[in-house]
């Protein structure tokens, strides 16, 4: 089955500043830990899974009862590693979510608690710490070969399951800061310009790269950098898009912004099948004969080719136009993946194409 989305236009979009651009040193910072989930209905860990008996001996260990890990079982408990986003400026004590996912081959984490677990950055500080229930949004049923699952359950998520026990390394904006643009274009990092530029009445800001916008707080703004900058997020502008086809050829999804033009002319598409098929017969000798049961392989060679199916797009069409053509000729996703791909390569479409 074929999925075309069409995204808006892609040039000429209204879009805030906030949507457009990211302050230089404000940014998100990724956490990892190992831990423990415990509580599981016999949907854990199995002892073969030797990292897991060792991490709750030595849990147990530290809480005073000694215990050898080769005579644990750890079906109720599951080896996870935990992972979290720690947003720019978040203060000690603020929550944030966290991901769960089993290592070992636990079946499912539904249920479960996860212990305490420190949550490092790529310094190997510990930034946060985890702990709470684990909702995984999905079950798993029956035993053995007789089971069923819905979802994934074996990854699951605790919201606000993290506690932020050291701020992050955060700039905050001064007098002077930097904008990062989300997408580097020459267009939108000029229009930015002009428009803060006339907003606050003076030369307040300049490109120093198609990604990167320089900014100088007027020294008469009364109310400091934070409020300059909030107002400056709110601020709306055309942002150029740039024309471009993402096509994901495992599932046969297509996304295009639906205004892009497609240069006059004429697709025709066919598809040649050859089909080789061998059987065997056997070659059974009459009774009393002296000759022997012998196997005779029959070849047989089928070609067939389709009528040739063709499409015929005038000056000004767009892509949308295109698909909605190709799919009334019954084109099915590959077949128009392969045209899109022509039609690049033979100059006719005027977008970029990317491939995931």
């Amino acid at each position: 089955m074929m999925l075309v989305l069409l995204a808006a236009a892609a040039q000429g979009e209204v879009a805030r500043l906030k949507e457009l651009v990211s302050l230089e040193g404000e940014r998100d910072n990724q956490l990892l830990g190992y831990g423990l989930v415990v509580g599981l209905a016999r949907t854990g860990d199995s002892q073969t899974t030797l990292f897991s008996t060792q991490s709750l001996a030595n849990l147990l260990k530290r809480m005073g009862v000694t215990v050898d890990p080769t005579q644990m079982q750890v079906r109720n408990t599951a080896a996870v590693m935990v992972s979290a986003n720690l947003p720019a400026f978040a203060q000690p004590g603020t929550r944030i979510d966290v991901t769960v996912a089993a290592i070992g081959d636990a079946k499912s984490l539904q249920g479960g608690l996860l212990l305490l677990t420190p949550l490092k950055a790529a310094d190997g500080q510990t930034y946060a710490v985890a702990q709470g229930p684990v909702v995984t949004g999905a079950f798993i049923a029956g035993r053995l070969g007789n089971s069923d699952s819905v979802n994934h359950p074996t990854v699951g998520r605790t919201p606000g399951g993290a506690i932020v026990e050291r701020a992050p390394p955060s700039v905050a904006p001064g007098n002077h800061f930097k904008l990062q643009l989300h997408q580097a274009d020459y267009g939108t990092a000029s229009r930015i310009v002009d428009l803060l530029n006339q907003h606050f009445a003076g030369p307040v800001a300049h490109a120093e790269t198609p990604g990167v916008i320089a900014v100088d707080v007027p020294g008469l703004y009364p109310a400091g950098p934070v409020a300059f900058v909030a107002e400056l997020e709110n601020l709306s502008l055309d942002a150029d898009r740039p024309a471009k086809i993402v096509i994901n050829e495992r599932t046969g999804t297509i996304v295009a912004g639906k205004d892009i033009l497609i240069a006059p002319v004429a697709i025709m598409h066919g598809a040649l099948t050859v089909e080789v098929r061998t059987t065997f017969d056997v070659s059974q000798p009459a009774p009393l004969s002296s000759g022997k049961t012998t196997v005779v392989p029959q070849v047989d060679v089928k070609a067939k080719e389709e009528k040739a199916r063709n499409v015929v797009l005038d000056k000004g069409a767009t892509i949308e136009e295109l698909f909605k053509a190709l799919i009334a000729i019954g084109s099915t996703p590959r077949d128009i993946i392969a045209i899109l791909e022509n039609l690049r390569s033979a100059g006719a479409l005027n977008a970029e194409i990317e491939v995931i």
